[in-house]
């Protein structure tokens, strides 16, 4: 119990002391309500931290999870509307837990009715809202298929000053290994309630809810994917180096297009599609950096060399860099 309190202080500790250097160069042009947003970041993460020790055990994994879900870009893009908005998205996984609690002692029937939870809080945020003529967020703003391109090259997309759907880029890899697993477990109330959010963000606004909002579900299933697909990558054997391999190729495929794309941009007239080309460069090196750590994962797990201290090494430090850098561009853009 001691144990995991102080684990719990500690990502507290971090998030909290990440947030604040993420924003401290804006704190000057906040208004009141604005530092909303840096204590949602925070929760947010934290409830995905504390949410995701349903399926992870690792502490490391568990802490990255709540990372990618709280700094994300599709969090942090929040930051542009309303500040209740970015506390509605970080109440989310909180509303999860009880029944991911009942989940763990076999109530199927009670499970169901709490995984309700979530749908029914952003209901009744919108319906309040709509009550008093207060609109946080634009109920028109749903998903399109080009907001897609934000899962590969989500720099790009946030320097247009869109929402970014995504996970910056390392994170694909784990992300893959965790899919994996969730079919393998055939956790099927999971892949209905990722289904559902995803369906109902790219409809019509129903209710006079924006559809984007419902978003932080399917976002909210990912971000525990990727610390669970982290973790898979670390005690991955020999038997799991197809996944690994068919990881690190993504990663390396990704590399490859993105350098393309930014030989077409440097090649735009009197240099005027420079800015795309280096964020372009940018996520290459990244998606490189994924590429070295996943392949040498999938020959450590090869040769059945089971090292885990350095897995975990190689995939933190590349999943660190990569939100550290990431986030901290798309506060800039915001700001």
């Amino acid at each position: 119990m001691v144990k995991n309190l102080s684990k719990l202080a500690a990502s507290i500790l971090i998030y909290a002391g990440f947030a604040f250097y993420l924003y401290l160069p804006y704190f000057k042009h906040f208004r009141k309500f604005d530092y909303l947003i840096v204590v949602s970041v925070c929760v947010g993460a934290l409830g995905c931290y504390v949410l995701s020790g349903r399926w992870i055990a690792g502490f490391w994994a568990r802490f990255f999870a709540g990372a990618i879900y709280g700094f994300g870009p599709f969090f942090l893009g929040l930051g542009k509307f309303h500040p209740t908005v970015s506390l509605l998205a970080a109440s989310i996984p909180w509303l999860f837990c009880p029944a991911a609690i009942f989940y763990k002692y076999r109530r199927k029937w009670t499970t169901a009715v709490l995984a309700l939870l979530p749908f029914i809080a952003i209901v009744f945020f919108f319906q309040v809202s709509y009550q008093c003529k207060f609109f946080a967020i634009p109920i028109q703003t749903r998903l399109s298929a080009s907001d897609m391109a934000g899962l590969s090259i989500p720099l790009v997309m946030a320097k247009r000053s869109l929402l970014v759907v995504g996970f910056y880029h390392v994170g694909l890899a784990p992300l893959i290994i965790g899919f994996s697993m969730l079919f393998a477990a055939r956790r099927y109330s999971i892949m209905i309630i990722f289904l559902i959010g995803v369906i109902l963000s790219f409809c019509n606004p129903v209710l006079n809810i924006s559809p984007v909002i419902w978003l932080t579900i399917p976002l909210l299933c990912c971000s525990i994917l990727i610390g669970e697909g982290m973790q898979g990558l670390v005690y991955a054997g020999s038997s799991d180096k197809t996944w690994v391999l068919c990881a690190s190729a993504l990663l390396g495929m990704l590399s490859i297009v993105t350098l393309l794309l930014a030989t077409r941009y440097f090649r735009v007239f009197a240099g005027l599609g420079d800015g795309y080309g280096d964020l372009l460069v940018k996520s290459a090196q990244l998606y490189i950096a994924g590429t070295i750590a996943t392949a040498i994962i999938f020959f450590t797990a090869k040769v059945n060399l089971h090292n885990h201290l350095v897995r975990w090494l190689l995939i933190c430090i590349a999943m660190g860099v990569d939100i550290f850098f990431c986030s901290g561009f798309i506060i800039d853009n915001i700001f």
